[in-house]
C-alpha cells in the first residue's frame, strides 16, 4: 500500500517515461550513483564479460531506487491533469 504522505525523491518526466530528481536526497543518490559507476567502470577489465553484468546491476539499482522513492511510472505527453490516478500498480 502506498503512503500518500511520503516525500518523493524523483518525479515523473513531463514527456516520455522516466524520472528526474526533485529533492536533495534524489540529487545526492544520483550523484553518488554516477561516481560509483564511473569509478568502478574505470577499474574493470574491458576485455571480459564482467562489464555487461556490472552495467546491468548498476542500472537495476538505479531503477529500483527511482521506483521506490519516486512517483509511479507511466508514459506522459505533457503536464498532468488534476484528478489523475497516481497509484502504483503492484
Amino acid at each position: 500500500m502506498e503512503n500518500n504522505n511520503k516525500k518523493i525523491w524523483f518525479r515523473r518526466k513531463t514527456y516520455g517515461f522516466g524520472w528526474t530528481p526533485v529533492s536533495w536526497q534524489g540529487w545526492v543518490f544520483l550523484f553518488v550513483w554516477i561516481l560509483v559507476f564511473l569509478s568502478l567502470f574505470s577499474k574493470i577489465d574491458h576485455e571480459g564479460g564482467k562489464n555487461i553484468l556490472f552495467m546491468v546491476v548498476m542500472v537495476v539499482i538505479l531503477l529500483y531506487v527511482s521506483y521506490k522513492k519516486g512517483e509511479s511510472p507511466r508514459w506522459q505527453w505533457g503536464k498532468r491533469n488534476k484528478g489523475t490516478d497516481d497509484k502504483k500498480i503492484d
